[in-house]
């Protein structure tokens, strides 16, 4: 059975790996998004999408090369390479993305589907917080574009232009709520329900789970604490504790003494018998 790669290989864990390759197709679809719609204002929408995109996956080629085992085998002949070049903002380069997608189909294939999900669960938080991330990223961009499409065009509205939609999601899902812009619509009115209860969600969630990374931390450092004053209020007494060894000779010792009752059982029944026999 394949191993678990340790954080220095070139896989990192299920949950990450997932997490890069499902933002690098995003980055792809985007480029069909822009090549396909004609409007600026969400096209723009898209452009800045891809630069926060762009920025995850820098980090991410950074994280890569600093913990890889050997840099250059990483940069050379992992793709790393590929994995800077499309991390820059450039569409004539955005293609190299695939490369990410081609990684994660190699951890498919090396660690098998039900490895993979065994690994999930296991991980069950940091897989919830790579999920929250994707769907806070998912609902920003389509969000935005969504808003904008509905708003524009109303005679009242002040939803504009792209830096208006993509201000209204983030406040909107930060649970800030300036008021500054809202919308006038049917539609935009549905879509900003649905973002208000997926950003509550969202970070309420990631509230939490901040909380528990902070308060956790010091709860198992004082456990630590406590366990090696144990040991060393132990290791000053006198062990009154049986030893493995002692048990197990007293047991075996139980166990002759038990069989030697059988016996001598047996024997009386037997005389007991020839007794009565004797006297009928």
């Amino acid at each position: 059975m394949a191993q678990e790669p340790t954080s220095r290989g070139e896989l990192k864990d299920t949950g990450y790996e997932i997490f890069i390759a499902a933002l690098s197709l995003l980055s792809i679809v985007n480029l069909v998004l822009v090549w396909l719609i004609q409007e600026e204002a969400l096209k723009y929408v898209l452009f800045v999408m891809d630069g926060l995109l762009s920025l995850v996956l820098l980090g991410d080629f950074l994280y890569r090369l600093v913990t890889a085992e050997s840099r250059s085998e990483y940069f050379l002949r992992r793709f790393g390479w590929a994995d800077l070049l499309a991390s820059l903002p450039f569409a004539q380069l955005k293609f190299l993305r695939a490369f990410r997608l081609m990684r994660v189909y190699r951890l498919m294939r090396a660690r098998g589907a039900r490895h993979i999900i065994l690994s999930l669960i296991r991980d069950r938080a940091g897989s919830a917080l790579f999920s929250l991330l994707l769907i806070a990223i998912l609902v920003l961009e389509f969000g935005s574009l969504a808003m904008l499409r509905a708003e524009q065009a109303a005679p009242d509205g002040n939803i504009e232009t792209a830096s208006d939609a993509l201000w209204y999601l983030l406040v909107t899902m930060s649970t800030v709520g300036y008021g500054d812009q809202f919308p006038v619509t049917s539609t935009g009115r549905v879509l900003g329900s649905v973002v208000i209860i997926i950003g509550v969600g969202i970070f309420g969630t990631l509230t939490g789970f901040l909380a528990n990374a902070f308060l956790g931390a010091p709860a198992e450092s004082d456990e630590e604490g406590a366990i090696e004053v144990a040991a060393d209020r132990g290791s000053a007494q006198v062990d009154t504790s049986t030893p493995r060894d002692e048990s197990d000779r007293l047991e075996h010792a139980l166990i002759r003494e038990l069989e030697e009752l059988r016996e001598q059982h047996r024997s009386a029944l037997e005389r007991i018998d020839r007794m009565l026999s004797e006297n009928r």
